[in-house]
């Protein structure tokens, strides 16, 4: 992967040439921000920069036999550690490889939801076990296979367990000769603080909604929906994927957004029970085992982020308001009953539909349950 291959961050590529250039290469440094603003890719195009054999004053030349192993994850000085479950297929992340490769270099941008979608993972929280230390240990005792760095990336750094993070202590401290780490998260914070006071920090910042929507308009959007994205992207070029990708999807959340909406607001002010039944036939279908638990909960979070818009568009806030157009017309007659007398009980009531379907509730009652209280609160 090349700098030029990553969207943005131009100020952060210059300084990390500027520094590999002058010779000033830290053993260690932590590429910090939010989602899906690059920071795994600026990694990756860092560690082949280095390893370059033949660089030029702004990239890897990308042609060289280094540059053409990196471009395929496959260098044998280019090592990488990343969150995993242990199964019978293996608990290190050598066993993971193939499946990370893959993700990285078909997706790009990816979060920890898609990994975790990668391996199959269902209800479970994926770590970088204390075995990995071991194996980073032992890769890194290596004798290189080139003239450049040996580089270890280590991809949602804070997911690192204790025993893991403290046995990595003394290597960050006394790494081998011409080793470099390179660690990758989104909650430094959650990192122990001996590990933070031995990085250096790289903080990458959200991408401009110009750069964003110029980056989709190449993948083929339209200006116009370019642009909306973009807004709507806060600076994460995974989140406009997300949204382009999802585009059917979300229509079809919108659609059931506002039925639920509408009907509870019968109910409630007209005193409408036909629109009640209709409350119970959209509860039965939203509750539908085809439906999916993951699609239910995908909903109910759909239904949190309109709830706080309309909440933002009732108070005429433009520059926090992060809608799409159809959504935004839905909201000019809307958003008034949303207001500070009951938008955090009806966020609390989503939320706690959503612990329900995670533990495995009965969706029917959770559902009609949150019709129920849906027209309680937006009758206030």
């Amino acid at each position: 992967m090349r700098f030029r291959d990553i969207i943005g961050q131009e100020e952060v590529k210059r300084q990390l040439i500027l520094t590999a250039r002058q010779g000033r290469v830290p053993h260690a440094r932590l590429f910090a921000g939010r989602q899906g603003v690059g920071k795994l890719q600026l990694a990756i195009a860092y560690a082949q920069y280095l390893n370059c054999t033949n660089p030029t004053d702004d990239d890897s030349c990308g042609k060289c036999p280094t540059c053409l192993q990196f471009e395929k994850l496959q260098h044998p000085d280019l090592h990488f550690a990343f969150p995993i479950v242990k199964t019978d297929a293996g608990d290190t992340c050598n066993d993971f490889m193939v499946p990370f490769r893959q993700i990285v270099l078909e997706k790009g941008y990816f979060s920890l939801d898609d990994w975790y979608n990668q391996l199959g993972i269902e209800n479970k929280q994926a770590v970088i076990y204390e075995k990995e230390s071991s194996e980073i240990l032992r890769k890194l005792s290596l004798k290189p296979f080139g003239s450049g760095y040996k580089v270890m990336i280590i991809w949602q750094a804070d997911k690192m367990n204790v025993a893991c993070a403290n046995k990595l202590l003394k290597l960050l401290e006394e790494p081998p000769e011409k080793t470099v780490f390179l660690l990758v998260s989104e909650s430094p914070e959650k990192l122990l603080s001996t590990i933070l006071s031995r990085v250096q920090l790289v903080r990458v910042p959200p991408l401009t909604q110009e750069q964003t929507a110029r980056a989709l308009v190449e993948r083929g959007v339209s200006p116009e929906s370019a642009a909306d994205i973009a807004h709507l992207a806060q600076g994460s070029f995974l989140r406009a994927l997300q949204a382009t990708e999802d585009k059917e999807q979300q229509q079809v959340f919108m659609e059931d957004f506002v039925s639920l909406m509408r009907w509870a607001w019968m109910v409630g002010h007209k005193k409408d029970y036909e629109s009640l039944q209709k409350l119970r036939q959209w509860s039965m279908k939203m509750a539908d085992a085809k439906v999916g638990r993951e699609k239910q909960k995908a909903f109910l979070q759909f239904v949190q982020k309109q709830i706080r818009e309309n909440f933002i568009y009732n108070y005429q806030l433009p520059q926090l308001n992060y809608q799409m157009q159809a959504e935004k017309d839905f909201s000019q007659n809307f958003a008034t009953f949303i207001h500070v007398g009951n938008v955090e009980k009806i966020i609390a009531e989503l939320d706690k539909a959503e612990r329900q379907i995670t533990q495995n509730g009965n969706a029917k009652i959770i559902f009609f349950d949150l019709c129920l209280q849906m027209i309680v609160q937006i009758k206030k």
